[in-house]
């Protein structure tokens, strides 16, 4: 009695037949059809927030420049360039590169983001 025990879960681990792996392939492969869209939309998302938070900085950092210029009795408002405000020391050159990566731009001495 052992021995056919034996010989009969021998049988049963033999292991995946083709068509068990052909449905594990079919359910993964629709699994990534419904994940990889989402992936891109949430990445999207993800940059556009990053763009906003950056601007954002530029333009905190812009009005905080004027400010300071305006107290000095300049009668004319000045020209703010990332140039203009990485030696006046508001801005980092790492924030600098950031917000043109992202596509800050400064113009009129408003932060937009140039897309």
């Amino acid at each position: 009695m052992k021995e056919s025990l034996k010989k009969s879960l021998n049988k049963t681990q033999a292991g995946f037949t083709l068509l068990e792996m052909t449905i594990v392939l079919l359910i993964l492969g629709l699994l990534m059809l419904v994940i990889l869209p989402n992936i891109a939309a949430i990445r999207k998302d993800a940059d556009n927030r990053q763009a906003k938070a950056m601007r954002s900085v530029v333009q905190t950092q812009v009005d905080l420049y004027l400010n300071e210029e305006s107290d000095n009795d300049n009668k004319e408002e000045p020209k703010v360039s990332f140039e203009t405000l990485k030696n006046a020391k508001y801005l980092t050159v790492e924030q600098i590169k950031r917000a043109e990566k992202v596509g800050i731009i400064i113009e009129n001495n408003i932060a937009k983001r140039d897309v």
